[in-house]
């Protein structure tokens, strides 16, 4: 195990926190799509765009605060870099957003969140970061209390199998969005990462809602309430405890925590669109507990960048 510094050692403990905590803001998005307005793909704009205005306000407060900080974007490739997890978490909303119109928001989120196969597979080609096996147990077993939880949502028919299929794909670009956001964090601060790689974010997802047809037109403060709640909770707050953690934490341990994510939406879909929550999700989400509990003895915490270098783990 990395041994910590002083220094370190309090924003690590904080890290796992921030991590479930942020599991737990980006829970209500499939709640919060239920209930909007507007077309899928336009409420991930809206997610994006509503977010940026607080975003850039952190971004310029501790530009403020830390002169010496972390690195600002200055050069095309810094941009090109900051670009990947923009546009990966393009895809993942674009993608996912409408596979909630089609199936469950169950199934959605249980499918989206197979990414934890997806990154550690990603991070042993691209890095050769070889995962134990007390690791790929808890992993193993998270994802299985994943399949409990979900399971009698779990149904294959012609009316949302495709919905199915795309909680796949979105479980591919998640996975280059936590990776990606994992090997940057060393290079960038939690604010700029955040701030930048969502500018990508909100204008590919303005390209993606012109192509598909979806009007942007907001008509009920309602409606605005939906997507600003989305943008604040979800964003702004769950996205942003989430890049806080990968600075921290293995990307691979990072992606099994989010499995929390399944079980924390299916309550809130059973509170608040009275979709059925029985014994069983119950027992699954414990399962999931234990499964993180157990991945989290299996990983090991990434060594801290040295000071002054501003391209360690950068991708």
């Amino acid at each position: 195990m990395t041994t910590l510094s002083a220094t370190s050692a309090p924003l690590v403990r904080l890290a796992l926190p921030a991590l479930l905590l942020g599991a737990v803001g980006i829970a209500f998005a499939p709640i919060f799509v239920r209930l909007s307005e507007v077309g899928p793909i336009a409420t991930a704009f809206y997610r994006c765009l509503f977010a940026l205005p607080l975003l850039w306000a952190w971004t310029s407060m501790e530009g403020r605060g830390k002169p010496q900080g972390q690195a600002r974007p200055s050069t095309l490739r810094d941009h090109l870099l900051l670009a990947i997890p923009g546009l990966s978490f393009m895809g993942d909303l674009a993608v996912w957003h409408i596979s909630i119109t089609m199936t469950t928001v169950a199934n959605a989120t249980l499918l989206a969140n197979f990414a934890p196969v997806f990154v550690t597979l990603g991070g042993w080609l691209l890095w050769r970061v070889k995962p134990t096996p007390m690791f790929l147990g808890g992993m193993g077993l998270a994802m299985g209390g994943a399949i409990v939880l979900m399971g009698e949502s779990l149904t294959i028919s012609s009316e949302q199998i495709m919905g199915d299929v795309l909680g796949v794909v979105t479980a591919v670009f998640y996975a280059a969005y936590i990776l990606s956001i994992g090997r940057l964090r060393a290079r960038f601060s939690t604010s700029v990462l955040m701030f930048w790689s969502t500018v990508y974010t909100t204008a590919g997802l303005l390209v993606c809602t012109l192509v598909a047809g979806e009007g942007l037109a907001i008509v009920s403060l309602y409606g605005l309430a939906i997507l600003v709640g989305l943008a604040v909770v979800s964003h702004f707050g769950g996205q942003s405890l989430i890049a806080y953690a990968l600075a921290h934490l293995p990307a691979n341990f990072s992606s099994v925590s989010l499995l929390l994510q399944p079980a924390v939406a299916a309550v809130l879909a059973w509170a608040i669109l009275n979709e059925p929550l029985s014994p069983w999700q119950g027992v699954g989400g414990v399962i999931i507990l234990a499964g993180i509990f157990l991945a989290r003895r299996g990983s090991k915490t990434p060594k801290p960048p040295a000071a002054g270098n501003s391209t360690t783990g950068a991708a």
